[in-house]
């Protein structure tokens, strides 16, 4: 894995990001500034911005007003960012030839991309479904498989968006203990979740965001434990935030 703390990307942040559809803001003035290293959760109600914000950052939307910078870069180099969606796209390939198809667009010469195959798929605890049609995973297992994809551009910045939605807590487990090795290998990443104790489990950091705004960002135990933002409280009380 690539070492997270290259210069040329860090800070990644959104300054004052407002997007809006419909007459309706989406985001609205939302600030949010990702340092390398470690898991970050992003947390907060249906609706408030969490999914979106990942778009933003990967740059698959541009915000209507505010900057989405990559250190002094507004867009970050090739590969730096991967996002994992909470249905991951599978092709209708094997598992070893997802992951081959992932190297070939990354850059990776035919001559190393076997081992580096085998490695990712290893790491993802699936070396023995290598040539097991990837539509007949699992979810548990096509998640990690669409992991193991991610990583071949080795990104600095890894974006989940609920990795775990409706999975079982085996699977969940699976999931929860491939992002913290990853996080550990140098990668950052950033995971959207609605689980208070996933978060518990695996994040550093939490931020809490309502209405296109953060209103709450600290250790992941301290904001979980004892949440300053009456939003937090509300939220994690089980309340509905209106």
């Amino acid at each position: 894995m690539l070492d997270g703390s290259a210069p040329d990307m860090w800070p990644v942040s959104l300054q004052g990001v407002r997007f809006a559809r419909g007459g309706r803001a989406l985001l609205d003035g939302l600030d949010l500034a990702l340092a390398p290293g470690g898991i970050t959760a992003l947390m907060g109600p249906n609706g408030a911005g969490k999914s979106l914000t990942l778009r933003m950052i990967a740059g698959l939307i541009a915000p209507d007003a505010g900057r989405v910078a990559w250190g002094e870069n507004a867009a970050p180099a090739k590969g730096a960012v991967a996002l994992v969606f909470q249905k991951p796209v599978l092709l209708r390939r094997s598992a070893a030839a997802n992951v081959d198809h992932a190297l070939a667009v990354a850059g990776v010469g035919r001559r190393d991309r076997a081992a580096r195959r085998d490695a990712l798929l290893a790491m993802a605890g699936l070396e023995r479904l290598a040539d097991r049609p990837a539509r007949a995973l699992s979810g548990g297992e096509a998640q990690r498989l669409a992991l193991a994809r991610a990583l071949a551009a080795e990104p600095r910045l890894l974006l989940l968006d609920e990795p775990t939605a409706s999975l079982d807590p085996a699977a969940t487990a699976a999931i929860e203990a491939l992002a913290r090795r990853i996080a550990d290998q140098g990668t950052t990443i950033l995971i959207v979740t609605h689980d208070a104790g996933q978060a518990r489990r695996i994040a550093d950091r939490a931020v809490f965001i309502h209405a296109g705004r953060v209103v709450e960002d600290a250790p992941a135990e301290r904001l979980l434990t004892a949440p300053q933002s009456p939003q937090a409280q509300a939220y994690l009380a089980g309340r509905l935030l209106l």
